[in-house]
């Protein structure tokens, strides 16, 4: 399986936050207080870079992709 990094899809965790019009320790306080909500895989740490799925954001939130409704 090769996974792409330019995909739209995969975005660091202050990234998402900002798409979604969340405070941006907004995934870091989700992922400590409610991690039931993040589908596994949805999210992974590099070093000390949280990246997040859009999958695993719609998921926490509730809503879907801002970056797609038009």
């Amino acid at each position: 399986m090769n996974i792409n990094l330019n995909d739209d899809d995969l975005m660091t965790a202050v990234e998402a936050a900002k798409i979604w019009g969340l405070n941006e320790s907004y995934v870091k306080t989700s992922l400590r207080q409610s991690k039931q909500k993040w589908p596994e895989g949805s999210y992974r740490k590099f070093g000390h870079t949280l990246v997040v799925t859009t999958a695993g954001m719609e998921a926490a939130t509730g809503i879907k992709d801002p970056r797609k409704i038009r």
